[in-house]
């Protein structure tokens, strides 16, 4: 079962749980930020309800980022020995930064996105017009309610500029946060069906016309610090009326110089997840779309036919 916003034959966003090809509407929900207001056990009792309705042919829907209202993404770094190094690699200014937050009882937390900047699986991504060195960043992705509970996990893309980044740490917002630079999806495997989100297989591969210029793979079971240390950092001091997403760190960071190009396809799977991929842009001026229809929730890119995913995008992203 996954959990999913989608655009059905109705043409409306909805909330609903995908299983054995068919996608049901949540009861008495309009957004999944509302869903997130309940108890874990108030959301499972939903999902099951949802079970019993016969649903949509999952090859009539299109999936919509699991990100809305007023969600926020959230991520955490330095949390694998791999993005310490290379955090360490690309900064000559200010190695010995990011050597001490890999160690430090303090966890790295830092804002990513608010809901309508983020895209979703069969969307697109950007790198700043300003960066040299761009690169995707896949990470295990917390679900979580307004009270801080796990609902489940996705995959989300810290889309990152390497190049600003290592000039001063201090850039690291410039680095993280623009129009574009963050994807979820493609839905949310509830926290019930994961045994165990620290033994998670994950790859990645960055796809240039019919090459594959970057490809790897790794597990969540490297990731140094326990998930329930990071949300309750998270949690401390912060508040989430509609819940957030909190992402976890990456292990798989490309080598320098190793950079993203407009037309690459990049392609995040994990196990138990499913696959997110997003086609690459170059600056804010590709992604206006993203902007225009900020406050329409069943906004599309206007070339998404035929970028990283179609109408039966369901099909290709979830796994069952």
């Amino acid at each position: 079962m996954m959990l999913v916003r989608y655009v059905g034959p109705s043409g409306r966003p909805a909330v609903g749980v995908e299983s054995d090809g068919r996608v049901r509407p949540l009861p008495r929900t309009s957004a999944l930020g509302e869903l997130l207001r309940s108890s874990l056990a108030d959301i499972r009792a939903a999902c099951e309800e949802a079970l019993q309705d016969p649903g949509t042919d999952a090859r009539e829907v299109r999936l919509l980022p699991p990100v809305d209202s007023r969600m926020e993404v959230w991520a955490a770094g330095v949390t694998y020995h791999r993005s310490r190094e290379a955090r360490v690699e690309e900064s000559d200014k200010a190695a010995d930064v990011y050597e001490l937050v890999y160690d430090a009882e303090r966890p790295e937390l830092f804002f990513k996105s608010v809901a309508w900047r983020v895209t979703g699986h069969g969307e697109q991504i950007s790198v700043r017009r300003d960066s040299e060195i761009n690169v995707p960043e896949p990470e295990l992705a917390l679900v979580l309610t307004t009270a801080g509970e796990v609902v489940g996990y996705t995959i989300c893309n810290d889309v990152s500029s390497r190049s600003i980044e290592g000039e001063n740490p201090l850039y690291l917002p410039q680095a993280k946060v623009y129009l574009g630079g963050c994807a979820v999806g493609p839905g949310i495997r509830p926290a019930w069906e994961l045994a165990d989100p620290r033994a998670l297989g994950m790859r990645m591969e960055i796809r240039r016309e019919d090459d594959v210029v970057w490809e790897g793979s790794a597990s969540t079971a490297e990731l140094r610090r326990g998930l329930e240390e990071l949300v309750e950092f998270l949690f401390r001091e912060e508040s989430f009326p509609d819940g957030a997403v909190l992402s976890t760190g990456t292990s798989l960071v490309p080598d320098l110089p190793t950079t993203l190009l407009p037309g690459d396809r990049v392609t995040i799977g994990i196990d138990g997840i499913g696959t997110l991929t997003s086609e690459v842009r170059r600056g804010k001026a590709e992604m206006a779309w993203l902007a225009d229809a900020a406050d329409r929730p069943d906004r599309r890119p206007p070339s998404s036919e035929g970028t990283a995913g179609d109408e039966r995008v369901v099909d290709s992203a979830v796994s069952h």
